[in-house]
């Protein structure tokens, strides 16, 4: 049964410095009962050098307080080592078995966003490049699950009988991820078939870790348990596709509207601690139809599915769902 008081105030300001340049800016400031104060700001300009082109940019800063749940949750199972059973926790950092592990409180995350793109428009064509870079510091994450001997008898030592040793939310892990993003649409001229508009995205991003986190304590045994391991860095990394497309359709003649749309997301590795139980998932392409009918401005009827052909990320391996050898 916890609580916080956030009170927060900002305010957004956008003017055209001449007629090509736009800038806009906006500062954010809050005071967290248990954070203290901060503030956030951003800043943005867009230059069109003629009706056709133009140019913009931004830069801008985060803030996340730790939820609450990461800061008090906790739960507990209790599981047999041997033949002997240990309480298995999610510790909140105040818990002193945590504590004991090198817990310390929780701190913010702070980011750092920048980007820069263009966009280009000819008459019914238009396209939209963006290139960007976010940089997170202090990401909070859970640590590993600390089960290891070692560590069982380093908490027996302190006292911590029965406790077979847990996980907790850390501070520490600081991510970059660079990018590019693409839009175009076109839309083709009235035809007797309907009216027809075609858009195509892009996105190309990767994700570094680019420090973990320690803690004296761990590191002090021998051998010395990771507190953020293998799976769970390169599940930032790699978790998630480096590469999405998606391709859309919409027609409209009189009271009658469809949509098709295509998504690619390309190859995810599920990572393991063991490098020989890793598994890599296929690129995938989801198609989405929907058909509508307008009786009037009030009232419209559609019908339609997404992932029409059910395609799913592919399978785990044998070995690791356990059905094979």
């Amino acid at each position: 049964n916890e609580s916080r008081t956030a009170v927060a105030a900002y305010i957004d300001l956008e003017a055209n410095l001449t007629d090509a340049l736009l800038v806009s800016g906006a500062v954010r400031v809050e005071d967290y009962s248990d954070f203290g104060d901060t503030a956030t700001g951003k800043l943005a300009a867009r230059y069109d050098f003629n009706d056709s082109f133009g140019l913009r940019a931004s830069v801008q800063n985060g803030f996340r307080a730790p939820s609450l749940q990461q800061q008090f949750f906790a739960t507990t199972s209790t599981n047999f080592i041997g033949g002997v059973p240990f309480d298995i926790t999610t510790f909140p950092v105040t818990d002193p078995v945590a504590i004991a592990l090198g817990a310390t409180p929780l701190e913010a995350e702070e980011s750092l966003n920048y980007s820069v793109g263009g966009v280009l428009q000819l008459g019914s064509f238009n396209v939209t490049v963006d290139a960007y870079q976010i940089n997170v510091d202090d990401r909070i994450v859970l640590s590993e699950n600390l089960t290891q001997t070692n560590v069982r008898n380093y908490l027996v030592s302190q006292g911590f009988i029965g406790s077979g040793g847990g996980r907790f939310f850390i501070n520490g892990v600081d991510t970059e991820t660079t990018g590019v993003d693409i839009v175009a649409n076109y839309s083709f001229p009235d035809m007797a078939i309907g009216k027809i508009d075609l858009t195509f995205g892009a996105n190309f991003s990767e994700t570094d870790v680019t420090r973990v986190p320690a803690t004296p304590v761990l590191t002090a045994l021998s051998p010395a348990p990771p507190l953020f391991d293998r799976a769970n860095r390169l599940t930032y990394e790699k978790g998630t596709p480096a590469d999405k497309y998606l391709v859309s359709a919409d027609w409209k003649l009189g009271a009658f509207s469809a949509t098709a749309r295509a998504i690619r997301y390309g190859e995810v590795l599920a990572p393991d601690n063991n490098p020989a139980n890793d598994t890599q998932l296929s690129a995938k392409t989801l198609l989405d139809l929907e058909g509508r009918y307008a009786f009037n401005d009030m009232v419209t009827v559609s019908i339609g599915a997404d992932n029409i052909f059910d395609e799913y990320p592919d399978p785990f391996r044998a070995t690791l769902n356990g059905t094979g050898n």
